[in-house]
């Protein structure tokens, strides 16, 4: 299956073809191939959609649509005797300066004086044309007109040629409106539709109404006649999908496309002619909100992908055509705009128990303009994106959605919240402990399970793209879904896959997303936790989050703070299951004095004693602890220059051969050290100055001093490639009173932020940077 054909690009415009040239669209290509026998609802005469495209005009030339402008205007009524032949010769006639409005229905003036004193209309105007005989007015539109003539001359052959191909297809779309309004034969009006979209195409006019004014005469046709025959339905969406290949299609026409894909889910013509209009909404779209209805086409599109032989393959495919064959995705819009049809998708599923929760107004109610409350309709059967068939095989049992009760965690996370009534519940607590949750099962029928099945499946196959990763995680950290939703464990389930493979990637942005947007709100990594709604694995996805987040910039005494004061139960659990990890986290609380009870001191070494690798651990920090306070004891130089080219491992090697407790004054200028070598740095607890210059200490150094040299006074990063989000951490460091930018990535604002936290700072050097 070849989604990449259909992809709406467009093959060049009508002028650029010769006459005798026609064509073929890739909608006609065989886009199921290898899936044909999945379309047997498809008739033998409804043969493959093609279209040709024929020259707009002879020269080439284009134009832009006139609505209004100055031009001059004359009429010539038909001569019937010798004194009215006079009076009308070229000597005689009299122009009158108007300013003319192309209305829809017909000809105004601005001033409706003389010649415009009545709106001309365009069903009294008989024929059009340009003035050609000899010794004619130059640059002037003929109107025949009942017993007369009118004349619009303009300034210049270009404006002339301009009003010329405006009034025609004004007076065009006057008479198909008029036509497709009182159909009468459904051959005849197919035929005028096809004359239709043929105008549009050769019209050599461009602005954006020339194809969307045909669209929307059709969709409107086609809502006030819904009693048509699917094979009508076919012809009419195969005659307009030339005009589909460079425009969205309007409201009314993607409820009757929508309609289509639901009732006929294997027509080749959701394949061969909805595929190019779908790839290019999720391309260009920008924002669903403006027009709903585009998203729920597209929705019913994937569902109608979805019903093919090949299933969610199919949908697979079309996913992998919309991101390309190569590593990056050359559309940026393509990825918000598949998120949001999945979430709408998912919302849409617990449509009734969210409305009976919330009162809020169901999304058909927002989409029809309900917005005051006592416009509300009675509450309805659950909504789906499809209707069950009419007669429909002996029912299945509903899939009940569980929601697993655990007051002990519930009333713990309560007396652990923020104070205050009007504070915001986290999602957790809602979960736990929501009356309307609580007190019902959700049920949901077979075809609702189905749908949200599709596209949790959907963002499964999104996270395996490493390009979208990082804008999927962003988009999913508030956790966008319904409460019900992450309560439906086949849903949890593949959405966990989703959270492994952020958990699973060394990008620092893709991996942060997990922790929850800001304080007081849960994320990722709280939901997944043990006791969290959705941890089904005894915490194996809680562990490979901690350690992914330990692994970069969060090896911090904050992290550690936050896990001891919330996770610190589970992380017991999971040490003394042997995971290494755990393992870490715990000495680590250990090693920083994140733990002040003494009891939970001794039972998290209990702990760690309790297995080889926390015993192993536990005996090495103890190593670490009495060489520290050794190294306390003996004193040692209070400066130290490190010879140039010195690397980390020099670094570590030096620091541990001696005792150097009594540190003051250390310089690393033009070495090779890195951010590594912060591991080192954080054991010297004396040390006051600090000379990183021209060295390749960065952002995740800062972060690790920032948080354990609390008492350090000078500090020179010049020319080290240190940038805002590593400076920003110094603020913490209060006894700061001279600090070296000098040739950094600082920026003015974090600079003024440096100089309001930090009250002792006095000498500072900005040179060369943006705060200079």
């Amino acid at each position: 299956m070849d989604f990449n054909s259909g992809g709406g690009g467009g093959g060049g415009g009508p002028n650029e073809l010769h006459n005798n040239q026609f064509y073929q669209c890739e909608e006609s290509k065989p886009l199921l191939g290898e899936m044909s026998e999945g379309h047997n609802n498809t008739k033998p005469g409804a043969g493959p959609c093609r279209r040709s495209l024929h020259p707009c005009s002879s020269n080439g030339m284009r134009y832009k649509l006139l609505h209004e402008g100055d031009i001059q205007v004359c009429v010539v009524k038909h001569p019937r005797t010798f004194l009215s032949k006079l009076l009308t010769s070229k000597y005689l006639r009299r122009w009158e300066p108007h300013h003319l409005t192309l209305t829809d229905s017909g000809l105004s003036s601005a001033t409706p004086t003389g010649y415009m004193e009545t709106t001309l209309s365009y069903s009294s105007i008989e024929d059009l044309q340009l003035l050609s005989w000899d010794n004619a007015p130059k640059y002037c539109v003929q109107l025949s007109i009942p017993g007369g003539t009118i004349l619009l001359q303009a300034a210049n052959s270009y404006l002339r040629d301009q009003w010329f191909h405006s009034l025609q297809w004004k007076k065009k779309i006057y008479k198909y409106r008029k036509v497709l309004n009182n159909p009468s034969r459904w051959d005849v009006v197919l035929k005028e539709i096809r004359a239709l979209v043929d105008m549009a195409l050769t019209s050599p006019l461009q602005d954006e109404s020339i194809h969307q004014a045909p669209l929307h005469i059709i969709s409107t046709l086609l809502a006030e006649n819904s009693n048509l025959s699917a094979q009508d339905h076919e012809n009419i969406i195969v005659a307009i999908a030339p005009l589909l290949e460079n425009n969205h299609p309007p409201p009314d026409l993607c409820e009757f496309f929508c309609k289509h894909c639901r009732e006929r889910p294997r027509s080749m013509v959701v394949i061969e002619v909805f595929t190019p209009v779908v790839q290019r909404i999720l391309k260009h779209n920008m924002d669903f909100g403006k027009c709903p209805r585009l998203r729920l086409f597209t929705q019913e599109y994937i569902l109608a992908l979805n019903e093919l032989n090949g299933g969610m393959e199919v949908v697979k495919k079309f996913i992998h055509s919309m991101h390309g064959p190569t590593g990056q995705c050359p559309h940026p819009r393509v990825l918000p705009n598949l998120v949001a049809v999945c979430l709408a998708a998912i919302y849409s599923c617990y449509e009734e128990f969210i409305n009976s929760r919330d009162n809020s107004p169901s999304l058909k109610e927002i989409r029809n303009g309900c917005q005051q409350q006592n416009d509300r309709k009675p509450p309805m059967p659950l909504r789906l994106l499809r209707p069950e068939p009419p007669t429909p095989p002996p029912p299945s049992p509903p899939i009940l959605v569980e929601l697993e009760r655990n007051n002990n965690t519930a009333n713990a996370k309560r007396k652990g919240g923020p104070a205050g009534g009007d504070s915001e519940p986290n999602l957790i607590d809602c979960l736990l402990v929501s009356p309307a949750l609580n007190t019902l099962s959700i049920q949901l029928p077979a075809q609702a399970d189905r749908v949200l099945s599709c596209f949790a499946l959907i963002l499964k196959m999104l996270s395996d793209y490493d390009d979208w990763r990082p804008a999927l995680a962003s988009l999913l950290q508030p956790i966008p879904f319904p409460k019900e939703a992450l309560a439906h464990a086949k849903f949890t389930k593949e959405l966990k896959y989703v959270i492994q493979r952020f958990a699973e990637d060394p990008r620092q942005e893709v991996h942060s997303c997990l922790l929850s947007v800001r304080s007081g709100k849960d994320g990722w990594f709280q939901l997944y936790s043990p006791g969290g709604v959705a941890c089904d694995d005894d915490g194996e996805l809680f562990a490979s989050m901690v350690h992914i987040l330990m692994g970069s910039c969060y090896k911090t005494k904050k992290f550690l703070l936050s896990l001891a004061e919330n996770k610190l139960g589970p992380c017991m659990l999971l040490a003394l299951r042997g995971n290494q990890t755990m393992v870490e986290i715990l000495c680590l609380m250990l090693e920083y004095n994140i733990i002040e009870n003494k009891d939970t001191q001794l039972q998290i070494i209990s702990t760690l004693q309790s297995t080889q690798v926390g015993f192993r651990m536990y005996e090495q920090l103890c190593d670490r602890q009495r060489e520290l306070k050794e190294l306390q004891r003996k004193g040692g130089p209070t400066r130290l220059t490190l010879p140039s080219k010195s690397t980390d491992a020099d670094l570590a090697r030096l620091l541990s051969s001696g005792s150097f407790g009594n540190l003051e004054n250390l310089s690393l200028a033009f070495t090779n050290v890195t951010s590594a070598c912060a591991e080192q740095l954080i054991k010297l607890p004396s040390l006051k100055q600090l000379n990183l210059w021209s060295t390749q200490f960065g952002d995740a150094g800062l972060r690790l001093l920032s948080e354990h040299l609390a008492c350090l006074q000078v500090l020179n990063l010049c020319e080290t490639p240190v940038t805002d989000a590593g400076l920003l951490a110094l603020s913490s460091m209060k006894s700061l009173c001279s600090l070296n930018m000098n040739s950094t990535k600082l920026t003015a604002d974090t600079y003024e932020d440096l100089k309001a936290k930090l009250p002792n700072l006095k000498d500072v050097d900005v040179r060369y940077t943006e705060a200079w």
